[in-house]
């Protein structure tokens, strides 16, 4: 079965972790650019670990009228995530089925969110399922694959300016908040120290070159860099670079413009599913509190 991004796939997350509930449970997202490296087969990935993501907290909680049970959220991450909770699980996955269908069809052509071009499909979405006691808890990140001539390997992809950092593509570790880095910086990043710490010219060294740049502005920000302190600030560089990244990769941007953008497609997703009947409207217990851990 090739990866696919469908209603099945929350059936199947929230099996995972009635069967394993110290565990997250995520998949890559099925599209090119913004899915994992192997799209030829439907694959999982868990284990017991709390990710930053996680621990994220939500900065605008907002209802979903049809799903009395859910209660739902943005997170406040890089990345644009909309994470959902319940203890009905019936209802949280009918809840997360909607907004992914929602978001399939979705387009705003003023943040250069288009949902298809030339009949290919460009939304989909990454999800992460957990459990927190008896509560269901889906962080869906809404992911777009759209390619243009100045950005043929993405819009919604690395920053040029970071690919002597990171060039390929942000897959579900990354998106939760763990760099995966190239194995090549473990030895670059060596020599680079040793060069900075020497004040030598960087492009006498062909590895370096594409740090040079930023290798200078290291310096310039830090003008007490020394043997002491070198290998944390140039780790502590290389965080801020996958936090832009990670910027880089989120369909509505952290600003003004972006999250406004955001809060209307929130709109969207109540307009998309007011149609339909409220699910299991008696409930024998209170919607839950939005968790920001694990």
């Amino acid at each position: 079965m090739s990866m696919k991004i469908d209603d099945e796939v929350f059936e199947k997350l929230f099996d995972i972790v009635d069967y394993l509930p110290h565990y997250f449970v995520g998949s890559n997202a099925d599209l090119p650019i913004v899915g994992g490296s192997i799209l030829s087969h439907e694959h999982f990935q868990g284990g017991n670990y709390t990710f930053a993501m996680a621990k994220a907290p939500i900065e605008t909680e907002f209802e979903i009228k049809a799903y009395p049970a859910v209660k739902a959220g943005i997170v406040k991450w890089p990345m644009s995530v909309i994470r959902v909770a319940s203890e009905d699980r019936k209802q949280l996955s009918k809840c997360c089925a909607d907004i992914l269908a929602k978001w399939r069809g979705y387009s705003d052509e003023g943040v250069f969110i288009f949902a298809e071009t030339d009949g290919e499909p460009h939304n989909t979405i990454t999800p992460i399922a957990r459990k927190n006691g008896n509560v269901y808890e889906c962080d869906l990140v809404l992911r777009n694959n759209i390619t243009t001539e100045e950005r043929p390997l993405g819009v919604y992809h690395p920053n040029p300016s970071l690919h002597h950092i990171k060039k390929e593509n942000i897959g579900l570790i990354e998106v939760m908040g763990l760099a995966v880095l190239p194995a090549r910086l473990a030895k670059e990043m060596d020599l680079l120290k040793t060069v900075m710490l020497n004040r030598e010219n960087l492009n006498a060294y062909p590895e370096l070159i594409q740090h040079a740049q930023w290798a200078e502005d290291i310096l310039k920000r830090n003008p007490d860099f020394n043997k002491d302190n070198a290998k944390s600030i140039i780790e502590d560089e290389i965080g801020k670079a996958f936090l832009e990244v990670l910027e880089d990769a989120g369909v509505f941007k952290r600003n003004e413009n972006g999250q406004k953008a955001f809060k209307e497609f929130i709109t969207s997703i109540n307009e998309y599913v007011e149609s339909k009947p409220p699910q299991n409207t008696a409930l024998p217990f209170s919607p839950p509190h939005l968790t920001s851990s694990t």
